[in-house]
This record gives structure tokens, sequence and C-alpha cells, in this order.
């Protein structure tokens, strides 16, 4: 092989950098494109995660309203079954009474008025007293049932002194009713 000249060394030499600097660029754009590529889905996946943040934001305020009306109430409607739910209502405030000192005569049920979204409605008359009558009032609100007092009615039991005799109608609120209604407008 030939000796090589400074000339041509100096063309091997400007031809190797020219080379160098076509691939570097050549590499360089395709590397630079991937990398623009992989950025902008990037900060697509952070938009879409911010409107998914957005879109459950409302759902996290209903769901701490529901847990706090759960604790205040000590009711769970997805444990509730619409069948025995009358019956598991009437043996709890029973159970509440006889808890308290409160004794409870016969509790009739009445079957439901489905205009007014409710499952039954159920009337008792219970004596003792009053502290402990004031406490079952207290504790039908707490027993895990949906129970409204639709009327209450309290006067001195004339047998018994430092007593009193309590006529109470409960309705137990159908809540899979009110769970479809639609918002009204106002």
């Amino acid at each position: 092989m030939p000796a090589l000249t400074n000339r041509d060394k100096r063309t091997i030499r400007i031809a190797a950098v020219v080379i160098s600097i076509y691939l570097a660029l050549f590499f360089g754009l395709r590397s630079w494109k991937s990398l623009e590529a992989t950025r902008s889905e990037y900060l697509k996946l952070v938009k879409e995660a911010q409107n998914l943040k957005l879109e459950l934001k409302p759902y996290e305020n209903k769901v701490l309203l529901i847990e706090k009306l759960k604790s205040n109430f000590s009711i769970d409607p997805s444990k509730l079954s619409k069948a025995s739910l009358v019956a598991e209502a009437s043996a709890a405030i029973q159970k509440a009474a006889q808890a308290g000192g409160v004794q409870i005569g016969p509790i009739r049920e009445s079957s439901a008025r489905p205009s007014a979204k409710e499952l039954a409605s159920m009337q008792l008359e219970a004596t003792g007293p009053v502290p402990a009558i004031v406490s079952l009032l207290h504790r039908l609100t707490i027993l895990g049932y949906p129970l409204v007092l639709d009327s209450v009615q309290i006067s001195a039991d004339p047998t018994k002194p430092n007593m009193i005799k309590l006529n109470l109608t409960l309705i137990v609120v159908d809540v899979e009713q009110w769970k479809k209604e639609e918002p009204r407008n106002v």
C-alpha cells in the first residue's frame, strides 16, 4: 500500500468529521423525535389523569357525605335487605327498649303506602320512666335502620306512679325508592 500524503490524510480526516457529523445529526434527530414523542405521550397521560381527577372530585365529596351520614345514623344501605327490613327494625326497637328499661306493648305493623316511598308503618306503645323513654327516642335515630318518627304521643300512666306512656308511629323508609328519585329542578 502506498504511503498517504498529507493532503490525503487531511481529506480522510475531513471526510471522517463530515461523516461523523452527518451520523450524529441523523441519529440525533431520530432520537430527538422519539424523545419528543415520548414526552408528548407523557404530557397527554398527565392531562388525562388531571381530567379524571377533576371528574372524580364530586364523587369524593359524595362519598365523604355518605360516610358521615352512615356514621351518624349507623345506616348501611347496602346491608339492608328489603325482605326482612321491617322485622329486623322491629326486633332492634324491642332490644333497644329492653336495654333501656322500657316495657314495650304490642307492635302493630301496617302495609306500606307506595306513593310515600315507605316499606311499612309501625305503631307501638311503651311504658317506662322519663329518662328511659327519652333514651329510647334517642336510640331510635341510631339503630341503623331508616326509621322516621311520624307521631309521638306522651301521657302519664295513671296505673303506675312516676311512669309515662308513649305511643309512637314509625315509618320504615324504602331506601331503594329514594335512591331512584330524580333531583328536582327548583
